[in-house]
């Protein structure tokens, strides 16, 4: 298979948030975030492995800072790291002010999505074209939390 830059599936989705998105307090809900972060994960899965994926698992996700109602949400993902059917995506979630535009991060998560055909047995991915140090310490890192992600479920599993 022919190695793809993180940068061909990269993807960025802007919505606004509205009443019905949001708490009484007048901020996002979590659970809408949450939605949110596996859509845009997904499609940047998606375009990477060009086949049906699924979520397998999500890492570290923390939120910041709240949106507030007639704020953008704006979420930034791209793969982060790939294995041999599976592969991760970081997915960066902002909040931009509608009047004045001023961004600030308020999120943050990684996903762990499994590639499938269409009887949901698992395909091969892509191999991630890693072209920078940056890119291979995160790479690194995506590798180290798959290997506690795959600790804990054989621990749990007796």
């Amino acid at each position: 298979m022919q190695p793809k830059r993180a940068s061909e599936s990269a993807t960025e989705m802007v919505q606004v948030v509205l009443p019905n998105d949001a708490n009484p307090l007048g901020f996002i809900l979590g659970g809408t975030v949450m939605h949110l972060i596996d859509i845009a994960g997904a499609i940047a899965s998606f375009r990477h492995a060009r086949s049906r994926v699924v979520t397998a698992a999500v890492d570290d996700l923390v939120f910041l800072h709240p949106i507030k109602v007639g704020d953008l949400i704006v979420l930034k993902a791209h793969v982060t790291c790939t294995f041999r059917t599976s592969l991760e995506v970081q997915v960066d979630v902002f909040s931009e002010e509608a009047l004045t535009g001023a961004r600030r991060m308020t999120s943050r998560a990684f996903l762990t999505f499994v590639a499938i055909d269409e009887n949901g047995a698992h395909v091969e991915v892509p191999p991630l074209l890693v072209e920078s140090d940056d890119e291979q310490r995160v790479c690194e890192d995506a590798r180290a939390r798959r290997a506690q992600r795959l600790q804990r479920r054989t621990a749990s599993q007796g």
